[in-house]
């Protein structure tokens, strides 16, 4: 049996955690490196260099999520056909999905090199951040190719059925990272430009990971140049459905060019050094929903390529069942220690204290994100790509970035904070009444099921599946 054949005949609460354990623990362990990655620059660079990576961070990772795009929508792609036994459609996928990485990204770090000082303006580097973030940009823009493979393969590779090996991919450059940052900065003195390289280094190394992964690993969709002619109807439809990934990261960095200057505005270089605290803070808050998503969309898209409505409908009430509940164990951890995580990454008092209430206000809205997650991520592997695209940026593009814009006019630098609750109630919202009104319609058009695949079920109560 292939890995990905269990999709449609096992249990899903086993598939589920064969899945999202794996995934959850790549997030966190990369979110645990974001934040030590920042406590050293906290203290060894300081407030202006927290201020630094937290105007480069969207820049670089717009430019690489087209790997990310690419990856996802591919894999959309891959689940389906491979759901469907249609493998030469998958290895053509694959094959289109290196071609448009690679091109695409080096494309876009050569514009990126070439107007490095106008980008990191309108991204709000000024004052006495501008300086360690251009040093900061130049250098991890190298790595940037890296980083836009690796999170291509990522996706791939959970498609194929190998969570496992997808969370090493991500494991390899957190930890890269973790020993080469106090050797860099703490050993070598080189500050913000020790961080940078670190930074790199760690994204080659996982980009050379996932590529042995490829070449002499389990995977079935080897890099075999037959498949890297361009086909434009696989293109097309990995675009349409990359495009939602693209569209969210896009629509996240137009906000983090809002929020840089919004925050500059009405807060200073200190507003901008409270926010690179609280946005590491962010990808810890959220890794159960992001690991329990990444997981749960090989299993509904091959399941919606098998055309097993009752499992496709079961993963899903499942997937948010659990991540909401772990989501609310992280809300009670948050708003109870809030001023010690902030002291975490500083011994600047001030910072401290201007930090806690903003963590407490940040994430009130927490437990209600794995609604909006899972249902746009439900949309988008299915191949229903005008929804999760709507979804997808209605919680930065419809609520966020007007509400940091408007707010701050009634209730100033606290109107920014208060902004990120109030948009994820409405993102919830949206996303639950948008996913009961929509029917899920299979590719004939048909409600309907694989008897081959599902009689075993058939005669089972729907609790019993989800063990």
């Amino acid at each position: 049996m292939k890995s990905t054949d269990k999709f449609g005949s096992e249990p899903l609460g086993k598939l589920l955690r064969e899945q999202a354990f794996p995934a959850s623990v790549g997030i966190l362990v990369m979110s645990v490196y974001a934040i030590i990655d920042t406590i050293y620059v906290g203290h060894y660079v300081g407030a202006e260099g927290i201020g630094a990576i937290t105007v480069v961070l969207p820049i670089t990772f717009l430019i690489s999520s087209i790997g990310m795009a690419i990856g996802v929508g591919g894999s959309s792609v891959l689940s389906r056909s491979l759901g469907g036994k249609n493998n030469e459609k998958a290895l053509h996928t694959f094959g289109n999905q290196v071609l448009m990485t690679i091109t695409l990204a080096v494309f876009f770090v050569l514009v990126g090199s070439f107007f490095t000082d106008e980008i990191i303006n309108i991204f709000g580097g000024k004052g006495g951040v501008k300086a360690p973030a251009i040093t900061y940009f130049n250098i991890v823009l190298i790595g940037v190719p890296f980083l836009a493979w690796a999170m291509m393969s990522n996706n791939v590779i959970r498609a194929e059925g190998f969570p496992r090996v997808a969370m090493y991919a991500m494991i390899v450059p957190a930890i890269s990272n973790l020993i080469l940052d106090p050797l860099f900065m703490v050993g070598f003195n080189m500050g913000i430009e020790g961080a940078a390289w670190a930074t790199t280094i760690s994204y080659a190394a996982s980009a050379a990971f996932t590529l042995v992964h490829f070449l002499r690993g389990k995977s079935e969709l080897k890099l075999d140049i037959q498949y890297f002619r361009p086909d434009g109807k696989i293109i097309k439809e990995i675009s349409s459905l990359g495009a939602v990934t693209l569209a969210r990261q896009g629509v996240i960095s137009i906000l983090a060019l809002v929020l840089n200057n919004s925050l500059f505005y009405y807060g200073g270089e200190r507003g901008l050094s409270v926010y690179g605290i609280v946005n590491r803070i962010l990808m810890f808050a959220n890794f159960p929903v992001l690991g329990i998503t990444q997981g749960f969309v090989p299993i509904v898209g091959y399941n919606f390529g098998a055309r097993l409505k009752e499992r496709v409908q079961s993963i899903v009430r499942l997937s948010i069942g659990w991540a909401s509940a772990i989501s609310v164990l992280i809300f009670i951890l948050l708003m109870v220690f809030a001023k010690d995580i902030a002291s975490l990454f500083t011994n600047n008092t001030a910072l401290i204290e201007d930090t806690t209430p903003v963590i407490r206000t940040v994430f009130l809205a927490t437990p209600l994100l794995a609604v909006s997650l899972i249902i746009s991520a439900y949309f988008q592997a299915i191949g229903k790509a005008l929804p999760a695209l709507f979804l997808a940026l209605t919680k930065q593009g419809f609520f966020l970035i007007p509400l940091v814009l408007l707010l701050p006019f009634a209730y100033g630098l606290d109107g920014i904070w208060m902004s990120f609750p109030i948009a994820d109630i409405g993102a919830a919202l949206v996303s639950f009444i948008y996913y009961k009104v929509s029917p899920t319609r299979y590719p004939d058009g048909e409600l309907s099921e694989n008897p081959d695949v599902f009689k075993r079920y058939q005669s089972k109560p729907a609790k019993e599946i989800q063990k």
